[in-house]
């Protein structure tokens, strides 16, 4: 029952992490993006997912109860798997110890982020152009960002290619390079969305 229950939860956390958490993290930097295009294109393009309708429903069962079982089951994983890096090194091991690596990064990093747009968006602030560029104007918080926005980006490109094999959708080596090399593009292509958008703002 124990070993069904871990399977279960292994799962259910593999599925979370690439819908619905991934699709958001994907949306959440293509948003962000709008931010090349100028402030006025970042502005509008911040206010129409502000205004969504059902946005607490979605918010809440769509994005932080996933991202919350998502992050508190990954902690779990993260600090008890056996990782083989010392002894073997091959690329799938370290991408295994890069995979819990860059999710606690990746949780500090959406904390501090949650607390600095959606805690302060709900005691009145605007989240807009400005708070962010206020925000990546200190050295230290641009360098924080870039670093957590790239783990971001990693952990679930990483992640695609763990979900492809436990769910059954590559089993065999072939298979297994192709998705290496797929989720590789798509980590690139997504870093370069996430830094453009960044810098954007300074």
């Amino acid at each position: 029952m124990a070993e069904n229950r871990e399977f279960f939860y292994r799962r259910l956390h593999s599925l979370l992490g690439v819908i619905p958490v991934g699709l958001f993290l994907t949306q959440h930097l293509v948003i962000n993006h709008f931010a090349t295009k100028g402030v006025d294109a970042f502005n509008e393009a911040s206010e129409f997912m502000a205004n969504l309708p059902f946005k607490w429903f979605l918010e809440t069962f769509i994005i932080f109860l996933p991202l919350l079982f998502h992050a508190i089951y990954g902690i779990y994983i993260a600090f008890t798997a056996q990782n083989n890096v010392g002894r073997f090194g091959f690329f799938r091991n370290w991408m295994f110890a890069l995979q819990r690596v860059s999710g606690v990064i990746t949780l500090i990093f959406l904390a501090w982020h949650v607390w600095e747009t959606r805690v302060a968006a709900a005691m009145g602030a605007e989240v807009n152009f400005d708070m962010m560029a206020n925000i990546l104007s200190n050295p230290f918080m641009l360098v924080f960002y870039i670093v957590g926005v790239i783990s971001a980006i990693f952990h679930f490109a990483n992640g695609l290619w763990g979900f492809f094999v436990s769910w059954g959708i590559t089993v065999s080596p072939r298979s297994q390079q192709i998705s290496t090399y797929v989720t590789l593009g798509i980590f690139v292509a997504l870093s370069i969305v996430g830094l453009r958008a960044i810098f954007a703002f300074i």
